[in-house]
């Protein structure tokens, strides 16, 4: 880690009674920074917004000004940075009490923290990658759909899953059989000209590069389709994509699991959009 601030003070540790620890009360977002400007800082905003209105963490223009004091302090702090880093933020309740209820007034607690940009020698952006199907499905539940908050155990536990090192991600679908996304990432595919990705309002993260090419999409007249749709559906699908705002677009060329096994090009759709992202 390239360096962290807490409350916009240099620190890496926070009091065992935060509400993010406790309860998962709390949310995150992650950032790609590119010559030190953070990209989609508005979209990331608003969805942290909308999560903090829905777990009830206060979330004002004081907030707002606090994250972005802190971004530029952070800035300062680490001098030259390469051409790419990532930045997380975390937001909780705040420290303070015992039990689920909030019976005092707390603050709400801000971390951002500075790491290096990953690297993929495989170049999995142009050349593709292999996924499998999980076991572990994702829990229905509309009030925390979309937001990045921070229970991932379902994540997590669908991550373990697979130790290959030629598998970079897994599929997840909701309890109830449909496709959701990927572990870290969200699902597009192309079929018969048109764009599918599942509709997220039970579970699942609405990612800030899925809200992109939804509308990148739409803006090139390329129908787009949200629902709730089978894992059987890809094995017609022309090429599959999944994004999130480090990796962009990887294209999928390959599902190895029993129960999806099937293969896809890295397709023109992808590579035009993965264009258009990185100007």
């Amino acid at each position: 880690m390239l360096s962290c601030l807490v409350n916009g003070q240099s620190a890496s540790m926070l009091s065992v009674q935060d509400r993010g620890l406790a309860y998962g009360q709390g949310l995150f977002e992650t950032l790609t920074l590119k010559k030190g400007e953070p990209l989609d800082w508005q979209l990331h905003m608003q969805r942290l917004e909308c999560g903090a209105n829905r777990l009830g963490i206060p979330f004002d223009n004081n907030i707002l000004d606090g994250l972005s004091q802190d971004l530029n302090k952070l800035l300062a702090d680490a001098g030259e940075l390469p051409e790419k880093a990532v930045l997380k933020i975390i937001l909780t309740r705040g420290a303070g009490g015992r039990g689920y209820a909030v019976t005092t007034p707390l603050t709400p607690n801000r971390i951002l923290q500075l790491n290096p940009f990953p690297s993929w020698p495989s170049d999995p952006a142009s050349t593709g990658i292999r996924v499998m199907l999980c076991q572990t499905r994702l829990a229905l539940n509309p009030q925390l759909a979309g937001i990045k908050h921070l229970n991932r155990l379902e994540q997590v536990l669908a991550r373990s899953e697979w130790q290959q090192s030629d598998i970079s991600e897994g599929l997840v679908c909701d309890t109830d059989g449909y496709l959701a996304e990927g572990t870290m990432s969200n699902l597009f595919w192309l079929s018969g000209g048109e764009l599918f990705t599942p509709d997220l309002k039970y579970c699942g993260i609405d990612g800030i590069i899925r809200q992109r090419l939804i509308a990148r999409a739409q803006a090139l007249n390329i129908p787009v389709n949200i629902g709730r749709y089978l894992p059987a559906v890809l094995t017609d699908a022309d090429e599959v994509f999944l994004t999130n705002s480090v990796i962009g677009i990887w294209p999928v060329t390959e599902c190895v699991s029993p129960g999806l096994q099937q293969r896809w090009p890295v397709g023109n759709l992808s590579r035009q959009l993965s264009q258009w992202l990185a100007v």
